[in-house]
């Protein structure tokens, strides 16, 4: 009895929508924690992937029964979402740097690596890597955002998502068979890889994975229940965790490369308008705006899941192309 509510601005032949069952983010969660606790070995990133997961998808949940209680499709207010995404960032990046050993770095392609630790305090112990934190905060809140913006068709998110958590699947295996830390004593150390429990994140998205994949049952069109919030922020604050804990960070915008391209026509449909008082799309996010070109919604979706496995694709190149460089250049 828990009805989604269309925005009223919105194409129209989404009205019919009105009333569908959502928060159905909720079953996602529940099948990934009872089968990653299950099947997989309890490990402090384990539990930090589940962390930015189920944070992020309560942020969700609140924003849903906000929704549903006022019987409007805007929830929580921009602010209030900024809050709690800042305290999920401030503890996911503190326990990743203090405690599960990530280094306060990102790593590019070709072998270049920025260092944002430069601007570290020490408080009570724990060490605050200021710069690290923002850079944690700004790919948390952008991933989760726009995963969110994505989830505006039926199947469209959940579709996406199975391909960029199965590409985090893969990348998790091939460095579990490549890890530094699994006694793989003979292997050129600019060849392995020394991301720590690497096996569990592997399950942690392949669990997400198959959720994505069970949810679709239920949401492709005509959709019979919708992820809400508490789905598609949580998923976005999934992808943003698996990138930091797979030092994979990089790679993700090539991965979730339609999730960007959902949230830069917002951005840019906002910036135009407000600057010019033109509108770039028919409708943002982009999605919208195919709609609104004479496209069905089907079209849209299957069109949209091409490009977004187009873009794991590339990215499952470039982390095997990275592979490639290191064992012949080192």
């Amino acid at each position: 009895g828990l009805g989604q509510q269309v925005r009223a601005d919105g194409p129209k032949r989404h009205l019919v929508k009105q009333g569908t069952p959502t928060m159905g983010g909720i079953v996602i969660l529940l099948g990934v924690v009872v089968t990653t606790l299950l099947m997989a070995p309890w490990s402090p990133m384990l539990f930090l992937a589940l962390f930015a997961m189920l944070a992020t998808g309560a942020l969700g949940l609140l924003d849903d029964i906000e929704s549903v209680a006022h019987k409007r499709s805007l929830g929580l207010t921009p602010s209030q979402k900024m809050v709690g995404l800042t305290i999920v960032c401030v503890i996911f990046c503190l326990v990743a740097v203090n405690y599960c050993g990530i280094a306060p770095t990102i790593e590019f392609p070709g072998g270049a690596t920025l260092d944002l630790g430069v601007l570290s305090t020490t408080i009570g112990g724990v060490r605050v890597p200021w710069l690290y934190m923002i850079f944690v905060f700004l790919l948390l809140a952008g991933l989760s955002n726009a995963v969110n913006l994505t989830d505006g068709l039926d199947g469209l998110a959940a579709g996406a998502s199975a391909m960029v958590f199965g590409a985090y699947t893969l990348i998790g295996v091939w460095q579990t068979n490549q890890s530094c830390n699994y006694g793989h004593e003979t292997m050129v150390p600019t060849t392995c890889y020394q991301v720590r429990d690497p096996r569990d994140l592997a399950m942690i998205a392949a669990a997400l994975m198959g959720a994505c994949f069970g949810f679709l049952w239920w949401n492709a069109s005509p959709a019979k229940i919708f992820m809400g919030d508490t789905g598609s922020l949580a998923l976005g604050g999934a992808v943003a965790g698996l990138s930091i804990l797979t030092r994979t960070e990089f790679l993700a915008v090539i991965l979730g490369g339609l999730f960007l391209a959902e949230v830069m026509s917002d951005i840019i449909q906002i910036v135009s308008f407000k600057s010019t008082g033109r509108r770039v799309f028919r409708m943002a996010p982009l999605h919208h705006h195919f709609e609104l070109g004479g496209w069905t919604e089907v079209n849209v979706v299957i069109r949209f899941w091409i490009i977004a496995g187009l873009c794991v694709i590339a990215g499952l190149g470039i982390f095997y192309a990275e592979y490639l460089r290191q064992l012949i250049f080192g």
